[in-house]
């Protein structure tokens, strides 16, 4: 009889039924090493805390919290009134919300006061949009959703409203519907310091007349006030740190040179008369250079000073119209100077900007100019935004932006999927302050004036071992026919690492068949050259035979913060929320 037959047949009755959640073999005999007459005392704990856990700095007072906080939970036991644990509540404290894979509790651990440039800050692209690049509505929506994740990069794209005496935001050229530039604000201000009391960047991309940027600056004025950072007109020498700002709101764009009414810009933005619509640069690509020849500097390089693929023109022509008053707004300076992309790397010792390549900008260059990207990013700021075929709201690859030093990868927030839950995973550092200070071969020069070669092949420096013993929780949170109408789910779990390219790998458990409590107790090992850039990657699908295997939860870390021994590890949805009860008990070890 085959088993979906048998599960036709028999299941019903069983479908719902769920085993209790036992420890694994080798927990219960770690509990027998650590325990004398089944009961595990405080002193017992202690030595399990410092030994197994690696807590070393754990303390008998915080061994005898973590027994009363289990006891607590427990009360149905007859040991609540000795202060021990027994095999249950060991198992309890093992694969409960108080022993996390990373420390929340840590918050923010990270130097602070070093320059911007030398972070990685959490940024998103196109920060309004609801969907896809060319349809969905505009909205403060998923930008206060941004915040609330720890978002401190906001992308706007400001347009002329339909009567030309207001400022809207929306993705140019497409079809997505308006939102208005003040109710962003607004909820920028609102929402800011939320999750993070480190600085929100606003990134605008400007297609604005001279009047309507002066509007713009009376609306930015008008809504943050003393939050705003504007240091004037000139272009600051060095970065300031997060630190040092504080619930503070930046402005970065490039600063109005000119307004060219023959470059009919805003060309009406959309004339009616040749029929054509103007779409941003940044999203389409329609003016964005092909690096195909980037080991030459040559004429086809100089088309890159011709657009930023920003919506950041470097027009050389004589200024007609000026809104000084904008221009004082912006904080970090963005465009590219003439003379293709050696010039735009140049670093220049007496001021700091920002630059925006695409992410096949950035690839192709990497291929020769891949320290002098390094160089260029230890002082001044490198954005990294998808390409524009992008119109689903993928993302990309974000470990090739960060191994070359990149602050800004700019990722699309509505866009879930594996890149952006590596995104969520990297931005899990530092108490999820959306800054995470850059390694340090990132940032320091040698005693010859040389960088980090990101493509220099290095030496392995540790090996995480990793062993996935169980998970539980399914049952709970899931429609228990969800996986399966007839048994209990299949599943398996793909672990593995997102980092340089000779780092990342996945691996796989074998699959359990119709169990809600799967017990893979599978180890694996991962060799790491750069364990510094590393986000493990964690995931549980159900197989299907025919179909595609359904989700059953994901998470990425960072490596970095990974607590060592035993660790119960909480897995999320696609958006990236966390599950109520879904999680997995998971050993960690360097090696």
């Amino acid at each position: 009889m085959s088993k979906q037959t048998y599960r036709v047949c028999f299941c019903f009755r069983r479908r719902f039924k769920l085993a209790i959640s036992e420890a694994p073999p080798e927990i219960k005999d770690l509990f027998d090493q650590y325990s004398e007459n089944d009961i595990m005392t405080v002193d017992h704990l202690h030595r399990f805390l410092t030994e197994v856990q690696k807590e070393e700095k754990a303390t008998k007072e915080e061994a005898q919290a973590t027994i009363d906080h289990c006891l607590r939970e427990l009360k149905h036991l007859n040991i609540f009134h000795r202060k021990v644990l027994n095999l249950e509540a060991f198992f309890k404290y093992l694969f409960g919300d108080i022993n996390p894979p990373i420390l929340p509790s840590i918050g923010v651990h990270h130097d602070m006061s070093a320059p911007l440039s030398h972070y990685f800050i959490y940024t998103g692209h196109n920060s309004y949009l609801t969907g896809n690049q060319l349809s969905s509505d505009c909205s403060d929506v998923p930008i206060i959703q941004a915040l609330h994740r720890g978002v401190r990069v906001i992308e706007l794209d400001i347009w002329p409203n339909s009567t030309k005496d207001d400022v809207d935001v929306l993705h140019g050229g497409t079809l997505t519907t308006p939102v208005e530039l003040i109710k962003c604000l607004k909820s920028i201000k609102e929402h800011a310091f939320v999750a993070s009391e480190y600085p929100v960047v606003i990134t605008l991309e400007d297609h604005l007349t001279p009047d309507l940027q002066a509007k713009v600056a009376q609306l930015v004025t008008q809504t943050f006030g003393d939050v705003l950072f504007s240091p004037g007109s000139e272009c600051l020498k060095d970065f300031p740190s997060p630190e040092s700002l504080k619930k503070r709101i930046i402005i970065s764009t490039k600063p109005p040179q000119e307004y060219l009414e023959a470059k009919d810009a805003v060309k009406s933005e959309n004339d009616p008369k040749s029929g054509k619509t103007q779409v941003d640069e940044e999203a389409w690509g329609q003016e964005v250079p092909d690096l195909k020849g980037a080991n030459v500097v040559d004429d086809k390089q100089d088309e890159l000073d011709e657009e930023d693929s920003n919506g950041e023109e470097d027009n050389d022509k004589s200024p007609q119209h000026l809104a000084p008053e904008y221009k004082r707004l912006i904080a970090i300076h963005a465009g590219k100077p003439k003379g293709g992309l050696v010039e735009c790397l140049k670093v220049d010792p007496d001021k700091v900007r920002r630059l925006s390549l695409s992410e096949q900008q950035l690839e192709k260059a990497s291929e020769t100019y891949g320290k002098e990207i390094v160089r260029f990013t230890q002082r001044n700021i490198l954005r990294v935004y998808p390409k524009g075929i992008r119109v689903d709201s993928s993302n990309y690859n974000p470990m090739i932006g960060w191994s070359h030093g990149a602050q800004m990868v700019a990722f699309n927030m509505q866009g879930y999927g594996r890149s952006l839950w590596v995104m969520q995973g990297m931005f899990r550092a530092n108490g999820g302050c959306g800054y995470v200070k850059k390694p340090d071969f990132l940032l320091k020069t040698g005693p010859h004036n040389e960088v980090f070669d990101p493509k220099y092949k290095l030496p392995v420096k540790t090996t995480l071992k990793v062993k996935v013993y169980m998970g539980e929780g399914w049952y709970y949170d899931f429609k228990h026919t969800h996986f399966d109408a007839y048994s209990p789910p299949d599943f398996y779990a793909r672990v593995g690492i997102a980092g340089v390219a000779a780092d990342s790998v996945m691996k796989k458990t074998k699959t359990l068949e119709d169990d809600w409590i799967p017990a893979w107790d599978e180890e694996f090992e991962f060799p790491l050259t750069v364990p510094e850039l590393a986000v493990l990657r964690i995931e549980v699908h159900e197989y299907d035979m025919s179909e595609k295997d359904d989700f059953g939860g994901q998470t990425c870390l960072p490596v970095s913060e990974l607590r060592k021994g035993i660790r119960a590890v909480p897995l999320h949805s696609r958006k990236g929320d966390k599950y109520k009860s879904v999680k997995l008990l998971m050993h960690f070890e360097f090696v």
